[in-house]
């Protein structure tokens, strides 16, 4: 898997969005989309190789890179003092259980940890990312006005937002940017889905489904409730309100081309060039991102309560590396029905038939 894709890298911004404004923004969006775009290269390996060394070979995650694994949650955020990739994880802001910080992006990068491991350990019964109390790392002021946050393989990094496409400090304010990315370190012990073409949309939709998951939860919003937006609120105003809607895909932000179905399917070459998304995995996502919306709606309740389960159980027991979009969805169906019961495995089934997945 990681031999074939070692140029992956999971980041918040669509890379074709940051291509984009690169090409057609404003001088200063231009300037920005280009900083972020050669900051993320940087970091192309380093996920690669970690998820590597602790799925294929059982090494600890914590031991590799130094961080603690405890029977208790842990989690440390740093500052990164808008130095670079040598700095991380950079001077020591607060630790588990310490006071708040005077930093707001410090206190919230901690309270959206926090979240998202409670959400992971009383929903899921899943004790931190490896399901072994691994630490909860985050750097804030990645960089200088960097546009993006990720989970680095080892670590979630957080820039500060230039006001030229996200929205200064809006990037650690949103707690599903947080789950979502932390679930990327999920995925990275479990399927170790592929960052290519469907694989790779599978692997940023599960990052979706959990984000918008942690904060249902956190909200304690029903489906019916939510607004099922990523990153609503954290683009500037006038590039759009979220990064991706998952009821309804494609209309999210000025140039979002997402599909909803698999009528609107966009099959790109997996080769480098950011406008092409390793192979459309932003993009491509929004048809699984629909298919668990409509699953959830006709569900019902709280969407962590059943659909969420049947994606978890999904996510981290029947996938491999290169699971496709129909293979995703027969495990979400067998697991439906294992999980809950008939009525439970036709709501399912019936999501994937409306995106077109299924026949």
């Amino acid at each position: 898997m990681f031999a074939t894709h070692s140029h992956t890298h999971c980041s918040i911004a669509p890379p074709d969005l940051l291509a984009q404004l690169a090409l057609d923004g404003t001088s200063d969006q231009q300037q920005a989309a280009v900083r972020a775009l050669a900051t993320s290269a940087a970091f192309r390996q380093q996920r690669a190789v970690m998820g590597r060394l602790t799925r294929q070979f059982g090494l600890p995650m914590g031991q590799l890179v130094g961080f603690n694994i405890s029977s208790t949650r842990r989690l440390t955020v740093y500052d990164n003092q808008k130095k670079g990739r040598t700095f991380l994880p950079g001077v020591r802001m607060r630790g588990w259980g310490e006071h708040k910080s005077t930093d707001p992006a410090v206190n919230e990068a901690y309270d959206g940890s926090a979240q998202t491991y409670d959400f992971y350990l009383r929903v899921m019964g899943r004790n931190s990312l490896d399901n072994a109390g691994m630490e909860l790392v985050s750097s804030v002021h990645y960089g200088v006005a960097y546009d993006n946050a990720f989970w680095d393989g080892t670590q979630m990094v957080y820039g500060d937002g230039s006001g030229q496409i996200f929205q200064v400090g809006g990037l650690t304010r949103a707690l599903d940017v947080i789950g979502h990315e932390l679930t990327h370190g999920i995925t990275e012990f479990t399927a170790g889905l592929a960052y290519s073409k469907q694989s790779g949309a599978l692997n940023e939709s599960f990052s979706d489904v959990f984000g918008t998951l942690v904060k249902q939860y956190t909200l304690k919003q029903y489906a019916v409730e939510a607004d099922w937006l990523i990153g609503e609120g954290i683009l500037v105003p006038s590039l759009g309100k979220a990064l991706r809607s998952m009821k309804a895909p494609g209309t999210a932000y000025s140039g979002d081309r997402q599909p909803a179905t698999m009528d609107g399917y966009v099959d790109l070459p997996d080769d480098n060039d950011p406008r092409n998304d390793n192979g459309g995995v932003h993009i491509n996502s929004g048809i699984p991102n629909h298919a668990f919306y409509l699953a959830a709606m006709a569900l019902g309740g709280n969407a962590w309560e059943r659909a969420g389960k049947i994606w978890y159980q999904t996510l981290t027991t029947m996938l491999h590396a290169n699971t496709q979009f129909d293979e995703a969805a027969r495990a979400t169906i067998e697991v439906a029905g294992t999980l809950f019961g008939t009525a439970e495995a036709h709501a399912v089934e019936g999501a994937w038939r409306e995106v077109g997945v299924l026949p």
